[in-house]
């Protein structure tokens, strides 16, 4: 828990044991802000596989950009969203259950592969809270996404 001086939540552990940290919440490339509460749910904007401000890949999956490549890119999506949500709670401990993952991919027209990428956001969230990261979901294919970005995830989760 971060209740205590130093401490780190169980969730940034496990975040850190996979490689990962959390960034600083991505700043918002239109009008709305990156989550909001309401009543014990954070439901979270769409979040871009920003990696220190930057995206690092562009354009179509099945594209310009390989489905492997793209999966990873969800992972960073779901990582970018935790942020969010941490910043709207404080202590990712409180997260009781990740209740939905919507992901966006944006798809040549031969694409079809759009669930296998967002597996990489869904595992990523399986390997963080455990059980508690078994979520509904949907994996839509669109023609484009904020800045050519390859994915967009965003997600709605229950906390205490």
């Amino acid at each position: 828990m971060t209740g205590a001086a130093g401490a780190v939540s169980a969730v940034e552990t496990r975040l850190r044991e996979l490689g990962l940290s959390l960034p600083a919440v991505a700043s918002p490339v239109a009008v709305y802000v990156p989550a909001v509460i309401t009543g014990n749910l954070v439901h979270t904007s769409g979040q871009l596989p920003f990696v220190d401000g930057v995206l690092p890949a562009t354009g179509k999956v099945g594209a310009e950009v390989g489905a492997e490549d793209a999966a990873s890119y969800a992972a960073v999506c779901a990582v970018n969203a935790l942020a969010a949500v941490k910043a709207q709670i404080g202590d990712l401990d409180r997260v009781v259950r990740v209740v939905k993952v919507v992901g966006y991919v944006a798809s040549d027209p031969s694409f079809t592969g759009q669930p296998a990428v967002i597996n990489g956001a869904s595992e990523l969230l399986g390997n963080v809270f455990g059980s508690a990261g078994s979520h509904a979901r949907s994996a839509v294919g669109v023609a484009v996404l904020p800045l050519d970005a390859p994915v967009e995830i965003e997600m709605i989760v229950e906390f205490a």
